[in-house]
């Protein structure tokens, strides 16, 4: 039998794949427990712009305004920050348990700078509304042509 190169990468190969899997085992047991999970990671956001403002929304279901602190800092890096507490029952038996809870800190680069002292944010229905005012020096401005 003839004996193949890549025969000698299979040991290496083998320890790769398992590297994976239990890799993929520990982020698993983390995704069941108190861990924030998702693409982007929570709260879930939607940003977009219009005009003279940027919009964030943000989905914070059961939380209070108390639990929730909202910074501007750098012109153009929103941070919203929090704390979702756990609603433990007292004498029952967990059977599933899909909502998080725990501390989060949640950054943004925004696509410009903002005015800081031009924020309007609100708590309606679980969904925090931010409403970002665009700085002036972001805002485009018309420059006059002069002619000789």
């Amino acid at each position: 039998m003839r004996s193949s190169r890549w025969q000698a990468f299979n040991p290496m190969w083998d320890q790769l794949q398992q590297f994976q899997d239990d890799m993929s085992r520990l982020f698993d047991r983390w995704g069941n427990g108190n861990a924030f999970r998702g693409v982007g990671g929570f709260p879930a956001l939607n940003v977009w712009e219009d005009g003279e403002e940027v919009h964030v929304e943000a989905e914070l279901p059961g939380l209070d305004l108390k639990d929730v602190e909202i910074y501007v800092s750098g012109g153009n890096q929103l941070i919203i920050k929090g704390e979702r507490k756990p609603n433990l029952p007292e004498k029952g038996v967990w059977h599933r348990q899909e909502r998080v809870f725990g501390s989060f800190n949640r950054a943004l680069a925004l696509p410009f700078p903002v005015d800081a002292d031009k924020v309007d944010a609100r708590l309606e229905n679980g969904v925090l509304h931010i409403q970002l005012t665009k700085h002036e020096s972001a805002r485009p401005r018309k420059i006059p042509v002069k002619a000789d």
